[in-house]
């Protein structure tokens, strides 16, 4: 395999990139990829309905949205000076060749045959996931960017974020075991002591052991208040013995790795009722001793069974019960929800890459078949004369359908790049112990991430369904893989918070109990730029767009005044609750406009100067006609939406719920 035996964690930056070059150099099997290839290196004709990583579009969002190299150069803790462009192309064009070659061909075969439960802790994963894992663990991909103290490679953490995308889109399932590690590992730097850090970081950083996310239990979903799983403390106090049963836990058992470290929310004996009683715990699966080594029984931990469902059958989704299982405190006594969120804002950003990996696979998967796909002629006259019929793609509605999921994937991606680089300012302002700044940024972006997490999965079902609805009747045959992508992201708007959740987290909690402050700063930011772009104007539409964004920004603004006054001066509480999940989706939209005016005016600086340019003129081109599309056909949502939101409470609540049917449900 592409990384086999190259053994990279616990070294050096140097000897990391030296490893990558080599890496670059090596060829690789099968037909996918011949070499390791530059970004925007020229590819020959792939076989189809393969992902292919779209590293042009990265590139451009990288180098000439966002300037990523300048940006580096503003994170000296964090090795920035030192992350320079040779390293990140390797980087990423790296892992697109192993993830194209060793991960895209395992997504359809875990989808086929799933995992198995054969024992109380036994859960074998789909052929080649293993494997698969063992290389990435020694390429050392898990440390990429996690402190060099405890061996990572303590490079930037949006290095980290933009090879995920990659991961996510070749095999979402497969890249679920990584992904719930690194949150775990988050969790414990955040919170944890200084000797659960030295006990356990080590190896779950270098990806030896993996982590999982234990919240949910049979009587409660989201509504964590209920959480009933008890920790009993040790006589020293040292350890605590958790009993209790969650469901719904992702990676909570398989054969991937020898150690599997469980975050458990659970209640002290003494804790106050609801969410402020819930205290946090690492419950390993094996115990380890003071040396590092694994005791050979398993501690307390065994699996009820795993859920069948609708898609994603890569990932064993476990019921965990927990018998007496020697776990360890993170952090403070009945801060355990407040603590977990840091593990919960990290799946959350995950999820939202999955809505935008939906999207990019629904396209890729569609615009080969539109192009050679033949039905009907053009109603502009012929296309194909020499043919029986045209190239579905001459269509105008199928046209509409893949231009949708195009600006949904490449605008998405937009959006998860620019919280990659707030998170990369977060880290260095908390590494330089600057409080006041690491606040301010960890405001915006939590501001961001229900935005982010809710609407970029909703599109990301849309551009699923769109892609099925491409093919006809053919999308909805296996073998052509479309409906295995809509089934697996079906998922996204309901796991770490439903989109219901997520826009009350976003009105109720970040825009009115934070008093609107997320919210100025970050349409101050918005207004900065959009004045500048309606001043300096250029290309075709430039100017035209920056008008209709400030616009929409302007309105934007309204109407969280006018929810936030009928929510308080008009006493309607549940008016936020109507409003919240098109107020959720109205910033969506605005946030996707926003960030296609960002890459509109990439595209039109790089027409206007061709010879600093990375691409041909048909690239900027393309990107200029998406975003009018964007702003033509998309933007408009908003209009309903504004409609919905200020629609009157009592045309949704004073239905009373017997009344709601005289059939059934009675």
């Amino acid at each position: 395999g592409a990384f086999e035996g190259d053994g990279v964690q616990n070294t050096d930056q140097s000897t990391f990139r030296m490893m990558l070059s080599c890496t670059a150099a090596r060829a690789v099997r099968g037909t996918v990829r011949t070499v390791a290839r530059p970004m925007a290196a020229t590819v020959s004709a792939q076989p189809r309905r393969f992902y292919q990583a779209p590293l042009k579009e990265m590139e451009f969002v990288i180098n000439e949205t966002y300037d990523l190299q300048k940006h580096y150069q503003s994170l000296p803790i964090q090795n920035g000076s030192t992350t320079d462009a040779e390293t990140v192309t390797m980087t990423i064009g790296a892992m697109a060749n192993w993830a194209e070659e060793v991960l895209v061909p395992l997504n359809e075969s875990a989808d086929r045959v799933g995992c198995k439960h054969t024992g109380p802790n036994t859960v074998i994963t789909p052929p080649g996931f293993k494997e698969a894992y063992t290389q990435f663990v020694e390429g050392g991909w898990s440390g990429l960017s996690l402190p060099e103290k405890w061996g990572g490679q303590g490079l930037p953490q949006s290095l980290s974020i933009l090879t995920s995308e990659i991961v996510a889109t070749a095999n979402w399932t497969w890249a679920m075991f990584p992904g719930l590690s690194r949150g775990a590992i988050n969790t414990v730097l955040a919170h944890g002591s200084e000797d659960l850090k030295a006990k356990y970081l080590p190896k779950l950083v270098s990806g030896e052991w993996t982590g999982t996310m234990c919240l949910t239990e049979p009587q409660c979903g989201s509504d964590l208040a209920q959480v009933r799983t008890k920790a009993v403390p040790s006589a020293d106090g040292s350890t605590y013995k958790v009993s209790g049963t969650k469901i719904f836990i992702s990676a909570g058992e398989h054969d991937m790795a020898d150690n599997i470290m469980h975050c458990v929310l659970a209640r002290l004996p003494d804790a106050p009722a609801g969410t402020r009683g819930i205290s946090l715990f690492l419950v390993p699966k094996r115990k380890v001793d003071e040396k590092g080594a694994l005791s050979k029984d398993i501690n307390g931990v065994s699996i009820g069974r795993i859920e069948e469902k609708m898609g994603c059958h890569g990932s064993p989704t476990c019921e965990i019960n927990f018998e007496n299982a020697e776990g360890y405190l993170i952090g403070t006594p009945n801060r355990g929800l407040n603590h977990m969120f840091t593990f919960i804002n990290t799946s959350r950003l995950g999820t939202a890459i999955q809505g935008v990996a939906a999207a990019e696979l629904a396209f890729q998967n569609s615009l080969w078949y539109a192009k050679d796909r033949l039905a009907m002629r053009s109603l502009s006259g012929d296309k194909n004369p020499d043919g029986p019929a045209d190239p579905i793609i001459v269509h105008p509605d199928v046209r509409r359908m893949l231009l949708s999921m195009k600006a949904y994937s490449e605008g998405g991606r937009s959006m998860i790049y620019e919280c990659a680089l707030l998170q990369d300012h977060l880290t260095e302002a908390e590494l330089a112990e600057d409080a006041v700044k690491a606040k301010k940024i960890d405001d915006r972006m939590g501001f961001l991430t229900p935005i982010l997490k809710g609407f970029l999965t909703e599109v990301g079902v849309e551009s699923a369904s769109i892609g099925v609805q491409v093919y006809g009747g053919h999308g909805y045959i296996k073998s052509n893989k479309q409906e295995q992508n809509l089934r697996d992201v079906r998922i996204a708007p309901v796991w770490e918070g439903t989109t219901g959740i997520q826009a009350l987290d976003l009105l109720a909690r970040k825009v009115m109990l934070q008093k609107l402050k997320p919210f100025h700063f970050h349409v101050g930011e918005m207004y900065s730029f959009l004045w500048s772009v309606v001043k300096e104007g250029g290309g075709t539409n430039l100017r035209r767009h920056a008008l209709t964004m400030l616009g929409k920004t302007i309105e934007w603004q309204y109407l969280t005044y006018r929810l936030a006054a009928k929510a308080t001066m008009g006493g309607d509480r549940d008016s936020i609750g109507v409003a919240s999940v098109p107020y959720l989706m109205y910033s969506g939209y605005v946030q996707l406009g926003f960030h296609w005016l960002k890459m509109e005016v990439a595209a039109e600086r790089a027409l206007l100067n061709p010879e600093n340019a990375l691409h041909d003129a048909g690239f900027y081109k393309s990107k200029v006609q998406t975003a009018n599309f964007y702003y033509e056909n998309l933007l408009p949502s908003t209009t309903s939406l504004k409609t919905k939101m200020l629609a009157p409470t009592s045309s949704i609540m004073d239905m009373k719920a017997e009344n709601f049917s005289y059939d059934h449900s009675l």
